[in-house]
């Protein structure tokens, strides 16, 4: 009798291991039976080559057998190819990041710069018992940096949602002062980052990728690697400008002889700290958030010489998606949100992109076609029209406003005209996500407009009209693209 098994193993190729056919294995299995018991004398009704023997008892267990090893061979070839950082995820790709030390990102809460005012001297506490204000629909954000208002009466200080994970910024004049410290006496909204889910696979594989490069010294890539492996930090982007003179870069003047870094997340101190590390000597800075760093290297006692570090936290550039879809009849009730979740994770990285792709990222070019894959594949019902992009780069019109519930007063307009379907944006951020213009007076200029939402916001004129119609973006180089679902406008044709 013959002695082994006629089962084939997986194979290791050029692509990695690669695991034989269902079919391959079932024949070998029905073989291996076969040899067992012999042809003489046993009526097994078994071959590989009579499809209605595995209709038999015998058969029935020769298949499930074989379905056996087909598991047992695809988790093999599975876990084989975690092991390589185009294919992994989840606790591989975390076991893969401790070996450079790093861990991913945890669910970030929505950021918020805040002008805190009050009498010199205050401080206002950061950190895990740091000061608190809160917004019109109750949510409660927390002081992440501590920091004493100067003699001008008002200070500029970082404040994270307690919740984390994505959530709209609030209407400027709606956040106020939630927990009473002497002498501070009111907070005014200057900006805001959405918050973002647990970091993605593709994510983090692009910060771990550039993390080795923090091992070099006074190269950008390593400034780079370094500001990336701060704990919170979620996107980051460094550039120089190497010349004696100002140089203008996507909409961003650098200073001469200076490097440029730009910071989404993080401890304001870590970062400007990580930035020091790396920086060359004498190099200048640019940006709108200075911290102070010590040089605490051996050597040095106390007082240890200190250093001003600037660089930039960018304000949000907040995108405007059209997704036009053909109606089919086929779209389940829900249609219009899986749409809208799947465009969000494209935009934030989310995808099954091999090798793993990031999201839409500072000063970087971001393509219509990356948020197909996601909606394609919801089911055979998702036949995509066209997919279009706006923002406020790309502005319709530019105009002062004021909106009280569903009514928006046009006072003047700055430079384009305003038509019906277009998104309304501030460029503050006080225009909630999902505005659009329902109807207006006509001709595009001043007068009432009826909008879609209710709520409140102040004249002001850094409003604009967005209208979808670009196949990409390349956001300048001071600007945090982001991407609420409000703003996906679904239409089935």
């Amino acid at each position: 009798m013959a002695t082994g098994s006629n089962v084939p193993l997986p194979s290791f190729t050029s692509q990695g291991f690669q695991a034989p056919s269902a079919e391959a294995i079932l024949a070998g299995v029905i073989q291996d039976w076969v040899n067992a018991f012999g042809s003489a004398g046993f009526n097994l009704n078994l071959a590989a080559d009579n499809s209605e023997s595995l209709t038999t008892p015998q058969g029935q267990l020769a298949t499930s057998l074989a379905a056996i090893i087909g598991n047992v061979y695809a988790e093999f070839v599975t876990t084989c190819n975690l092991f390589d950082p185009a294919f992994t995820y989840g606790r591989y790709q975390d076991a893969i990041g401790r070996i450079y030390y790093m861990q991913r990102i945890p669910g970030a809460a929505t950021l918020l710069q805040v002008n805190c005012i009050g009498q010199a001297g205050v401080t206002i506490p950061g950190g895990p018992q740091g000061a608190l204000i809160n917004d019109a629909s109750d949510n409660i954000y927390q002081c992440t940096t501590t920091g004493v208002i100067p003699v001008s009466g008002n200070i500029t200080l970082p404040f994270a949602c307690i919740t984390p994970g994505p959530g709209p910024i609030p209407v400027p004049e709606d956040i106020e002062i939630y927990q009473a410290i002497a002498s501070w006496d009111d907070v005014t909204l200057v900006s805001g980052v959405v918050g973002q889910n647990v970091e993605s696979r593709s994510a983090f594989e692009t910060r771990r990728f550039a993390s080795v490069a923090s091992n070099s010294m006074g190269q950008l890539a390593s400034i780079l690697g370094a500001v990336l492996a701060v704990p919170g930090v979620l996107d980051a982007y460094v550039y120089e400008n190497d010349n004696a003179t100002p140089l203008t870069v996507q909409g961003f003047t650098l200073a001469p002889n200076s490097v440029y870094v730009a910071v989404v997340g993080g401890d304001s101190q870590d970062v400007g700290h990580a930035i020091w590390t790396k920086k060359a000597p004498g190099c200048a800075y640019n940006g709108n958030t200075t911290v102070q760093v010590q040089d605490t290297s051996a050597g040095y006692t106390p007082p240890y010489p200190t250093y001003d570090v600037t660089f930039e936290i960018p304000p949000s550039l907040p995108f405007v998606v059209s997704v036009t879809m053909a109606d089919n009849g086929q779209q389940p009730a829900n249609a219009t949100s899986l749409i809208q979740t799947a465009v969000v994770g494209s935009f934030e990285g989310e995808d099954n992109n091999i090798p793993p792709q990031p999201g839409a990222k500072i000063a970087t070019k971001f393509f219509a076609s990356r948020l197909y894959a996601n909606i394609l594949a919801l089911g055979a019902w998702a036949q995509i029209v066209s997919i279009e992009l706006g923002t406020q780069n790309a502005a319709s019109a530019s105009f002062t406003a004021s909106i009280a519930g569903t009514s928006m007063v046009v006072t003047a307009v700055a430079s384009g005209t305003l038509a019906p379907g277009q998104t309304v944006k501030d460029t503050a951020g006080g225009v909630a996500a999902g505005t659009t213009i329902v109807s207006g007076p006509g001709g595009g200029g001043t007068g009432t407009y009826v909008v879609t939402g209710t709520q409140n916001v102040s004249s002001r004129s850094t409003m604009v009209s967005i209208t979808p119609n670009l196949f990409d973006v390349l956001p300048n180089l001071n600007q945090n693209p982001t991407l609420d679902s409000r703003d996906v406008a679904v239409t089935f044709v």
